[in-house]
C-alpha cells in the first residue's frame, strides 16, 4: 500500500475541531432567529393577506438560516464519517441531531403553511417576477401537500425521530464499520474492513476472491439477527410515516421528492429488466476469456487479465483533471480546487465509512468528497465520478442553498459523466489487451449502476410490501427476496452462491434512503444517452452541459432535461441509452476478437 496519510480533508472552513465553541455557538444563533422567525412570519403565510414581497422576505430569511444551521450538522456527519469509531465523534452527531431538531421544530410551520396556502392565492403570488428565483422551491414543497399532518403532530414525529429512525440508521453505520471480516493472505490471517473486503473481491486470484467474498458473508452472517431488525424496525417505521401521511405506495414520497411520476420510473426500471439478456450476453463472453465453465457470484468484477500494477493517487490526480480538461477548462479548473485546498478524504484506515460520496455543505462553502483509495485503476472512476459531483455542486452554488441541490435523478449527471470521460482517457493509451480489460471493467460498472440498481429496486418494492403485509421478516425470506431479484439481472450466466444471499445487509442505501437506488439507473443511462449528444456535437455541447450543471435543483429534472430536447416520459429515450450500453458491448467483442486472433506468443495471465 503506498503512503495515503496526508489525502486527508480539512474540515476548518467549517469548525476547528470537534470541540470548536463555534459549533454550539451557530445553534444557539439559528435557535434565536428561528424564534424570531417564527414570531414574524407564523399565521402569515398561510393566509388571504399574503403578497408577494411577504413571502419573497421569508423565503429568503429562512434560506439564510437554514444554511447557517446546516453546517454545524454537516460538519459532524463528516467528521462521523472519515472515523466511525471514535465514540465522541459519534456523540458530536447524536448532539448535533438533537439540537437541530430544537431549531427544525420553531421553522416547521414554515413548510407547513406554505404547503397549506390556498391554491387560489399562492398560484398568482408566484408568478410575481421577485419570486422568480424561488418558484421551483415553492412548488416542490407543495407537491407535499396532501401528505402534511398537523403542526404538534410533525413536532412529535420530528423530537422522537432521533430515538427511532435516524438512531437505527446511526446504529448500522457504525456496527458495519466495526464488523471485523477475517481471511487468510499468503499464510496470515488478517482482519479486514468492508472496503478492504469488497476490493479482494476484484483480486485476479480466484482463491483469494472466493476467500474474500466468504469472509464478507461469514461477517455478516454473524451480525445477522441484528441487521435483520434493524431493516426490520426501519421498513415498518416507513410503513408507519407513509401510513399516517396517506402515501399509496411505499415509493410514493421518493417520486414526489424526486419530482417525477410513477409511471416515468417504471418506464426507466422495465426498460433496465427488459435488457437483463444484455447482462447475461456479457458475461457468457467474460466466462470463455477467464477459461471457466460456470461463473460464480465473486467472479462477477474479476479483472480479466492479472495486472500487479498499483496507481499512486497523484497519477490518478492528473488522470482525472487532465480527462475533465479535455472536456472544458472551467471543470478542471474547478476539480484542482479539490486538490490544492485538501476538501478530499482518500485515505483507508479502520473506522471510515464505506463507500463514496461527496457532501455539497452549503451554497457559501464547497463540497467535500470521501473515498478510500486503494492503489486500484477502478479507484481513478471512483475519484473521476465523485469529482464529477463536487463540480456539480460548486458550480451551482449560485443558485442558493434552496436551490443548489439537483433532484436525485439528475445529481448523477456530473459523476457519470465524468467517469466516461476518464474512462476514454485511459483507454486512448491502452495496449489491446489492456483496452479489452478496461472495457470490461467500464461494462461491468455501468451493469452495477444501470441493471444492479434496477434488480436492488425491485428487492427494495418487495421488501416493502411483504414487510406491510406478512409482519416481521426473516433473515431467510428476505435472503430469498434479494437473490431472486439479483439472479434475475444475470439470467443463467452466473450463479449466484448461497454466500451470496446476505449481501443485502451491507447495502446502505436500504437504510437511510429507500427507493434511492433506481436515481442511479436514472442518471446512468441518462448520461450515455448524453454522451452520444457530446460525441456527435463536439464542442458546441459543452456549454449546454456545463448550464445543465449550473441549474442545480432550480428546475425539475422533466423541465431540465427538455432544454436540451430529452423527454423523459419516451420509452424510446430510454431504449437509447441502451443502445450506447449495447454499442460497448459490441466493440468488447470486436476487441476480443482480435485479442483471440493476435499472433502474440506471450500474453498475460489470465484471472483464475
Amino acid at each position: 500500500m503506498l503512503d495515503m496519510t496526508n489525502v486527508a480533508w480539512d474540515l476548518r472552513d467549517l469548525y476547528q475541531s470537534i470541540d470548536d465553541p463555534k459549533l454550539d455557538e451557530t445553534l444557539d444563533k439559528s435557535l434565536a432567529r428561528a424564534k424570531r422567525f417564527s414570531q414574524t412570519y407564523r399565521g402569515k403565510i398561510d393566509s388571504d393577506e399574503l403578497t408577494a414581497a411577504t413571502l419573497f422576505e421569508a423565503i429568503k430569511e429562512f434560506e439564510e438560516m437554514t444554511q447557517e444551521m446546516a453546517k454545524p450538522a454537516a460538519y459532524a456527519s463528516l467528521v462521523f464519517a472519515a472515523d466511525t469509531s471514535n465514540p465522541a465523534h459519534g456523540a458530536l452527531f447524536q448532539h448535533i441531531q438533537e439540537r437541530g431538531t430544537e431549531i427544525a421544530l420553531e421553522l416547521m410551520f414554515f413548510d407547513l403553511e406554505l404547503m397549506a396556502a390556498r391554491p387560489e392565492i399562492i398560484n398568482n403570488i408566484v408568478q410575481d417576477n421577485a419570486l422568480i428565483k424561488y418558484r421551483h422551491f415553492i412548488h416542490a414543497a407543495r407537491l407535499f401537500r396532501e401528505h402534511r399532518l398537523s403542526e404538534p403532530e410533525e413536532r412529535i414525529l420530528e423530537e422522537k425521530a432521533n430515538t427511532g429512525g435516524r438512531a437505527f440508521e446511526r446504529l448500522f453505520d457504525e456496527m458495519v464499520s466495526a464488523i471485523e471480516f477475517k481471511m487468510t493472505i499468503n499464510g496470515e490471517e488478517k482482519t479486514l474492513t468492508e472496503p478492504e473486503v469488497l476490493a479482494l473481491i476484484r483480486d485476479p486470484n480466484r482463491e483469494t476472491r472466493k476467500a474474500a467474498a466468504a469472509s464478507l458473508s461469514e461477517g455478516l452472517k454473524a451480525n445477522g439477527r441484528l441487521l435483520t431488525f434493524i431493516f426490520n424496525t426501519l421498513v415498518y417505521d416507513k410503513a408507519v410515516n407513509d401510513r399516517l401521511r396517506r402515501y399509496e405506495y411505499p415509493e410514493q414520497c421518493r417520486n414526489k421528492s424526486n419530482e417525477l411520476d410513477a409511471e416515468t420510473v417504471e418506464t426507466v426500471i422495465s426498460t433496465c429488466v427488459k435488457n437483463y439478456p444484455m447482462v447475461a450476453r456479457y458475461y457468457n463472453i467474460k466466462r470463455e476469456i477467464l477459461g471457466l465453465d460456470k461463473l460464480a457470484h465473486y467472479d462477477r468484477y474479476a479483472p480479466l487479465f492479472e495486472s500487479k500494477k498499483e496507481v499512486p493517487f497523484d497519477e490518478a490526480k492528473e488522470t482525472v483533471l487532465t480527462s475533465f480538461g479535455r472536456f472544458s477548462r472551467d471543470m478542471a479548473d474547478v476539480a484542482q480546487k479539490f486538490f490544492d485546498n485538501n476538501w478530499i478524504d482518500a485515505e483507508p484506515r479502520k473506522g471510515k465509512q464505506g463507500g463514496a460520496f461527496c457532501s455539497y455543505i452549503t451554497a457559501d462553502l464547497h463540497p467535500y468528497v470521501l473515498l478510500s483509495y486503494l492503489n486500484r485503476q477502478d479507484d481513478i472512476m471512483t475519484l473521476g465520478h465523485e469529482l464529477g459531483h463536487a463540480v456539480h455542486g460548486y458550480v451551482a452554488r449560485p443558485q442558493g442553498f434552496l436551490n443548489a441541490h439537483s433532484a436525485l435523478p439528475v445529481a448523477e449527471l456530473a459523476s457519470t459523466f465524468g467517469e466516461m470521460l476518464v474512462f476514454e482517457s485511459i483507454v486512448s493509451k491502452a495496449d489491446l489487451e489492456d483496452k479489452l480489460a478496461l472495457y470490461g471493467e467500464k461494462i461491468e460498472a455501468n451493469f452495477a449502476t444501470i441493471f444492479r440498481q434496477a434488480a436492488m429496486y425491485r428487492f427494495e418494492q418487495e421488501l416493502h410490501r411483504a414487510r406491510r403485509e406478512m409482519g416481521e421478516l426473516t433473515t431467510d425470506e428476505i435472503n430469498d427476496m434479494w437473490q431472486r431479484n439479483i439472479q434475475d439481472m444475470f439470467v443463467d450466466s452466473v450463479e449466484m452462491g448461497d454466500e451470496h444471499k446476505v449481501w443485502w445487509m451491507y447495502v446502505s442505501h436500504f437504510i437511510g434512503s429507500p427507493f434511492y437506488v433506481y436515481a442511479y439507473s436514472f442518471g446512468e443511462l441518462l448520461v450515455l444517452a448524453l454522451y452520444s449528444m457530446y460525441r456527435q456535437q463536439g464542442a458546441s455541447f459543452v456549454p449546454k452541459f456545463m448550464a445543465l450543471l449550473e441549474a442545480g435543483g432550480s428546475c425539475s429534472p422533466e423541465e431540465l432535461l427538455a432544454r436540451v430536447g430529452i423527454n423523459i416520459k419516451s420509452p424510446e429515450f430510454w431504449q437509447g441509452g441502451m443502445k450506447v450500453m449495447d454499442q460497448l458491448i459490441s466493440d468488447f467483442e470486436k476487441l476480443y476478437a482480435q485479442w483471440k486472433e493476435s499472433d502474440r506468443t506471450e500474453k498475460r495471465p489470465r484471472s483464475i
